[in-house]
C-alpha cells in the first residue's frame, strides 16, 4: 500500500526542510495524531484478522495471542511518545534559527573602524549610520539582526565563510559581484589621497607609481591599485585610523583612504600636518552585500531600504550623522560682552548708513547699466536671427549658379577630352602651339587637374550651401528623429571648416565607426556642435595649438559622448559655474552676446542629455556632451583622423 502524501517520516521532513517548510511538515508539526495512527494501524488494527484465525485453528495458543496484543500496545504507546520528542526537538531548532521573539535571525559584519558610517562607540556597541540604517531595517521588515564588528579583512573573510549573513557597507565593483550580491547603493563614498603637507602636489593616480602608499587591507581602493597595475608599493594597514597615523608619524609617502572617514579621524585624533590633496577616483557605492546563495536577504534589505527612503527615514539618519547643525546654547557668562558689541554695532550703524546709501546708488546705477547692456544682447539676438533667414535666402541664390557650374563643367571635360588628339596633331606641326598662353604639353598635363579641381569645389560650395539650408531651415520642437550623431558632426564641421582652417594647423577628429544614433533634432543638435567648435576656436591663441573632436559611447553603452578639446587659454575657475547663464561672455569685446552655451544648454537638456566643462588656465578646455543612446550598433572602434589637409566630410 502505497504512502499517503503526509505520510512522510519525520528524518525525510527534517532532511527536506530549507527556510521554508513543506506541507507535509506542517502537517505533522501540528497534527502528531497522524502520525502516531500510522503506527497504531500498522501495529494494532491489522494484526486483528491473524488473532481471529489463530483463536479458530489453535485456541490452545489463546493466552499467547494475549500476551502479544498487550506487546503490540507497549510498542504503539512508545512510537508515540517518540513522535512527540521529536516534534519538541525540531520546535526548538526552529526557535534557534528564528529566536525567541519568532523573528528571523541575520548576521551582520561590520568594519569597527569606520566612523562615521560603522564604528564602535564609547561603550564598545556598534554605532553610526550604516548601524542605524541596519536596525531600522529590522524593524520595519520584522526581523532580528545581530552586528558583529571586525577589521575589514575578517569581516569580508567572514563573509565568504558563512560567519556572517550579510555586510552593510561594502563598495561595489565587477570583481566582487562575481561572488557577491549588492543591494541597492544606501550610501555614496569619495576616496580622496592624502599627504603631509610638505609633500609633492599630485593630482592622478598614476602619479602613485613607484610610491608607498598606506591602504586599508582588503579595501576596495587595495583592489583597484592592484586591478588597474598601478605599480605602487601597497602598505596594507588593517583601519584607516592606522593608515593615517602612520602617514602623519612620517612613514611612506601617501595614504589612499575614504574622504568621510579620514577627515573624522584626522579631526579625532588632531593630525593637523596631513590633508588631502585630490580624489582622481570617481565616488563608490556602499551597499549591503551576501552570497549568492542568500539572494532573498538581498530582496529583504532592498525592500527595506525603498521603505525607509519613501518614508523619509533614511534622509533623517543620514541628516544625523553627515548634515545636522549642532545647536550651541547661549553663553549666558560672556552676555556682557555681547552686550558690549551690541552697543558698538548700534554706534557704528549710525555712520554706515550714509555709506549703504551710497552703496545703494552705485548699484542701483549698476542693475540699470545691466538691463540697458541685455536690451542691447536681445537686439543682437533678433539680427542673429534675421540673419539667419538672410543665409537661407543667399544659399538658394548661391545654389542656381552652382548647379550651372556641376551641370557645365562636365560637359567641359568631355569637350577637352574629345579635342585633345587634335590639338595633340597640331601641336606636332606646330611646336610653338600654346593655348591661354600656356603651351600645349604643359597645358594637357595641368587642365584636367583643373577641371577635377573646379567639379570638386562645386560640389564642395553645393554640400555647404545644403548645410546653410538645412541649419537655417525652422523645425518642430518635437524631438523624435533618429539622429546619426556622426552625420552631424561632419556636417557641422563643414560649415565652419574655414574657421578651423583659419585657427589651427593641428585639428584633428575622431568619429567612432559603431555609427552611435540617438533621438533628437538634427538642426538642433547641429547648432549645439556648431557652437562649441567655434568657442574652441576663439580660445586657441597659437596656430601649434591642437583642436580635437570625439564622438564614441560610455563604458556601460548607455550614452553617446561628444568631447571637443582645446589647448587655449582655459577658463578662470570662478567662471565655469556661470557659463550656461544667460548673457554671460568672456568675449563682449568681440561681440559675444553670452546666449551659445546658454541656449545650447537648454537643448542639450531638451534631449535629455548632460554638458560638463573641464578647464585650466592656459592649457585648454574639454567640453562633453552626453546623450542616451538609441540601439547602439556593435562595431569595431574608431581611428583618429587627421582633418587638417583633407576634407572634413568623414
Amino acid at each position: 500500500m502505497s504512502a499517503k502524501p503526509c505520510e512522510t517520516s519525520t528524518f525525510n521532513a527534517l532532511n527536506n526542510k530549507s527556510y521554508g517548510y513543506n506541507f507535509c511538515y506542517i502537517t505533522q508539526k501540528i497534527n502528531p495524531v497522524a502520525f502516531s495512527y500510522s503506527i497504531f494501524r500498522a501495529f494494532f488494527i491489522e494484526p486483528i484478522p491473524l488473532v481471529f484465525a489463530s483463536i479458530t485453528f489453535i485456541k490452545e495458543d489463546f493466552l499467547y495471542m494475549q500476551s502479544l496484543l498487550k506487546i503490540h500496545k507497549l510498542v504503539f504507546l512508545l512510537c508515540f511518545f517518540l513522535s512527540l520528542a521529536t516534534l519538541s526537538s525540531e520546535l526548538s531548532a526552529e526557535d534557534s534559527f528564528t529566536g525567541h521573539s519568532g523573528k528571523r535571525m541575520i548576521s551582520v559584519g561590520a568594519d569597527y573602524n569606520f566612523p562615521p558610517y560603522e564604528f564602535a562607540g564609547e561603550d564598545g556597541e556598534p554605532t553610526g549610520y550604516t548601524v542605524e540604517l541596519t536596525k531600522a531595517i529590522a524593524e520595519v521588515m520584522g526581523v532580528h539582526v545581530e552586528i558583529e564588528m571586525a577589521d575589514w579583512q575578517s569581516i569580508l573573510k567572514g563573509l565568504h565563510s558563512g560567519h556572517f549573513d550579510i555586510l552593510q557597507g561594502i563598495a561595489y565593483s565587477d570583481e566582487r559581484a562575481q561572488n557577491i550580491l549588492f543591494s541597492s547603493p544606501h550610501s555614496i563614498i569619495n576616496y580622496s589621497i592624502f599627504a603631509r603637507k610638505n609633500s609633492p602636489s599630485i593630482n592622478d593616480v598614476s602619479q602613485l607609481k613607484n610610491k608607498e602608499v598606506i591602504v586599508q587591507n582588503a579595501s576596495i581602493m587595495h583592489e583597484y591599485l592592484l586591478d588597474n597595475n598601478i605599480q605602487a608599493i601597497i602598505i596594507p594597514v588593517k583601519t584607516h585610523e592606522e593608515a593615517l597615523r602612520l602617514l602623519a608619524s612620517g612613514k611612506h609617502d601617501y595614504a589612499l583612504t575614504a574622504n568621510s572617514p579620514s577627515l573624522y579621524l584626522s579631526k579625532e585624533m588632531k593630525l593637523n600636518n596631513i590633508h588631502a590633496i585630490a580624489s582622481p577616483i570617481s565616488g563608490q557605492r556602499l551597499s549591503y552585500g551576501a552570497l549568492q546563495k542568500n539572494e532573498e536577504l538581498i530582496a529583504i534589505f532592498n525592500e527595506g531600504l525603498a521603505i525607509l527612503r519613501n518614508t523619509g527615514q533614511q534622509q533623517k539618519i543620514h541628516e544625523k550623522w553627515f548634515g545636522a547643525l549642532q545647536q550651541s546654547s547661549f553663553p549666558w557668562k560672556e552676555l556682557g560682552l555681547y552686550a558690549a558689541y551690541i552697543i558698538i554695532a548700534l554706534l557704528l550703524a549710525i555712520g554706515a548708513i550714509g555709506i549703504w546709501n551710497a552703496m545703494l546708488r552705485k548699484e542701483v546705477e549698476k542693475r540699470s547699466s545691466q538691463l540697458k547692456a541685455q536690451q542691447e544682447q536681445l537686439i543682437q539676438a533678433d539680427k542673429m536671427a534675421s540673419l539667419g533667414v538672410l543665409v537661407s535666402g543667399v544659399a538658394h541664390e548661391i545654389n542656381n549658379p552652382t548647379g550651372l557650374l556641376m551641370l557645365n563643367l562636365p560637359i567641359l571635360k568631355s569637350a577637352w577630352e574629345d579635342a585633345l588628339p587634335y590639338l595633340a596633331q597640331y601641336a606636332k606641326e606646330d611646336p610653338n602651339f600654346s593655348l591661354a598662353g600656356l603651351r600645349f604639353d604643359r597645358l594637357s598635363q595641368e587642365l584636367p587637374y583643373l577641371l577635377d579641381e573646379m567639379d570638386q569645389s562645386t560640389l564642395r560650395i553645393r554640400n555647404i550651401v545644403n548645410d546653410l539650408k538645412d541649419f537655417a531651415r525652422e523645425e518642430p520642437n518635437e524631438i523624435t528623429q533618429e539622429v546619426n550623431i556622426n552625420q552631424i558632426v561632419s556636417t557641422a564641421i563643414r560649415l565652419v571648416d574655414t574657421t578651423i582652417r583659419n585657427t589651427t594647423d593641428d585639428f584633428e577628429l575622431y568619429l567612432d565607426k559603431r555609427n552611435p544614433i540617438i533621438i533628437g533634432s538634427a538642426q538642433r543638435v547641429e547648432q549645439v556642435i556648431i557652437n562649441l567648435i567655434i568657442n574652441a576656436c576663439d580660445a586657441v591663441e597659437k596656430r601649434t595649438n591642437a583642436i580635437r573632436v570625439t564622438t564614441t559611447q560610455s563604458l556601460d553603452e548607455k550614452e553617446v559622448l561628444l568631447v571637443i578639446e582645446d589647448e587655449g587659454r582655459g577658463i578662470d575657475p570662478a567662471n565655469i559655474l556661470r557659463l550656461t547663464d544667460p548673457f554671460f561672455t568672456t568675449k563682449r569685446e568681440q561681440g559675444g552676446t553670452g546666449l551659445g552655451l546658454s541656449v545650447s544648454s537648454a537643448i542639450i537638456k531638451a534631449h535629455h542629455g548632460t554638458l560638463a566643462f573641464d578647464s585650466e588656465l592656459n592649457k585648454g578646455t574639454s567640453v562633453t556632451v552626453s546623450f542616451p543612446i538609441y540601439k547602439p550598433n556593435d562595431a569595431m572602434e574608431g581611428t583618429f583622423i587627421n582633418t587638417v589637409h583633407s576634407e572634413p566630410s568623414i
